[in-house]
């Protein structure tokens, strides 16, 4: 992801993804994420809705949002893809830094689940 992309990201909680229905109809999701070398990292359970879509369509948008959802910046354009287990790992290591407490709790009430990560970059990466 771009550096112009980037910065727009820094000190935000929250980014909205716009994946894409087989229809091409977009669907956006407010998450929490991480930053690393560029990457965005996003935890999610393996029966969500974009993690359904992004295994068809890995062609996804993402900007700066409130934890409504609300699109505070401007639309970035990506390819996600599902991470190894070793990059699953640090992605929970980087969460669980950011967002602390709160990341540890959710994990604990939405335990059970088999989670995935997603790494969001460039368009050609």
């Amino acid at each position: 992801m771009d550096q112009g992309g980037l910065s727009q990201l820094a000190g935000e909680k929250y980014i909205s993804i716009e994946t894409y229905r087989k229809s091409g109809q977009p669907v956006r999701t407010p998450v929490w994420f991480a930053e690393s070398g560029g990457i965005l990292y996003v935890r999610t359970s393996d029966d969500t809705g974009k993690y359904k879509r992004i295994r068809n369509d890995s062609s996804v948008q993402v900007a700066p949002c409130n934890m409504r959802g609300n699109v505070k910046g401007e639309w970035v354009k990506a390819k996600a893809r599902i991470v190894s287990d070793d990059e699953k790992e640090r992605a929970y290591k980087m969460l669980e830094k950011k967002y602390g407490l709160i990341y540890k709790m959710s994990s604990m009430f939405l335990g059970g689940r088999n989670y995935v990560v997603l790494a969001i970059g460039a368009k050609g990466d």
